[in-house]
């Protein structure tokens, strides 16, 4: 996600009203007590929506932030907020309860009542918005999870954490109809997470299975360049079979051989028409992206582009000579 706030290109005197402002529009009302002097306050945020979702990722000085009763009250759209522990530590507090959050964990908390979130030595965090309407939880529920530090003791929580950070920053899934895909699986994968913690596994079934293809293609993703990715590996890392694997796929419309192989191809000609191609050999490109063989990743690229993988490195170069 692109950042939309930078106070290092505001003016010290303004740079408190107007991370106000940002994070009333864009999130919620709520008090912020800056603790650095107003000519140290640094701020640098990344605002998104998507459907009813919103997102802000934020890397600040030290920080307390307050969801006063008052702010609390005038709630129009009860919500339910998610938080990211990128790097450091912070303190979440609500209901009587707190929770120190360490990289990597997580926690919930809700719009109706007050808390406190406080970053004594600065933010590295994503905090996400759902409406609480959609998460159709009950309300001992929420209590019970909110403002618990949800971690790697939680088995889904890890690949929650990935998986929704990745939603904050890639503003490609914030557009058009990717967009509209990740809604309803990123409230399912939420309930998900929510319900494990709660350790209600009636309630977490319906979750898993219904988020299951998109953190199948999110693992895909990340892991593309390995040379040994396979139906095996997929669905040995989510705890299915592999005929389980292709099922949900085929829901999905996904062929996966087919699949794998269009995304290494698009990523070896975005490769080879960069400057990273240029100073490596075609073989070592294909490599990188798991075609072992150079004599097969040369013909698979050629039979999908018109043109073998040295004819579109050679053409970029000319187009840069033309500059």
């Amino acid at each position: 996600m692109s950042p939309v706030l930078d106070t290092a290109f505001v003016s010290p005197r303004d740079r408190e009203e107007v991370v106000r402002h940002a994070v009333w529009e864009s999130l919620v009302a709520v008090d912020i007590d800056h603790r650095p002097p107003v000519e140290e306050i640094s701020v640098r945020i990344g605002l998104g929506a998507v459907g009813p979702m919103r997102f802000c990722s934020a890397r600040a000085s030290a920080v307390t932030v307050r969801r006063t009763e008052r702010l609390a009250r005038q709630d129009e759209e009860p919500a339910v907020f998610l938080g990211l522990q990128v790097a450091g530590t912070s303190l979440v507090v609500q209901n009587g309860r707190e929770c120190v959050l360490k990289p990597g964990q997580l926690a919930v908390y809700e719009s109706i009542s007050p808390y406190t979130l406080l970053f004594d030595n600065g933010v590295d965090h994503h905090f996400l918005r759902f409406p609480r309407s959609s998460l159709a939880l009950p309300d001992r529920l929420l209590r019970e999870t909110g403002a618990v530090a949800i971690g790697a003791d939680n088995p889904v929580a890890p690949l929650a954490f990935g998986y929704f950070s990745q939603l904050a920053v890639t503003d490609a899934l914030h557009q058009g109809g990717l967009a509209d895909a990740v809604v309803e699986p990123s409230v399912e994968f939420l309930r998900a997470v929510l319900t494990t913690q709660y350790g209600n596994s009636s309630r977490t079934k319906g979750p898993l299975e219904a988020t299951l293809g998109l953190r199948i293609t999110q693992f895909m993703r990340e892991h593309l360049a390995d040379a040994d990715l396979s139906a095996a590996r997929i669905a040995a890392a989510h705890g299915i079979s592999v005929r389980h694997l292709y099922a949900v796929l085929a829901r999905s419309g996904i062929s996966l051989g087919d699949w794998i192989r269009a995304r290494r191809l698009a990523e070896c000609r975005r490769e080879l028409a960069g400057p990273a191609g240029r100073r490596r050999t075609i073989a070592a490109v294909g490599r990188s992206w798991g075609f072992v063989n150079a004599t097969h990743f040369s013909k698979v690229f050629k039979r999908t582009y018109g043109m073998s993988p040295r004819e579109w490195r050679d053409q970029n170069r000319a187009g840069e000579a033309d500059d």
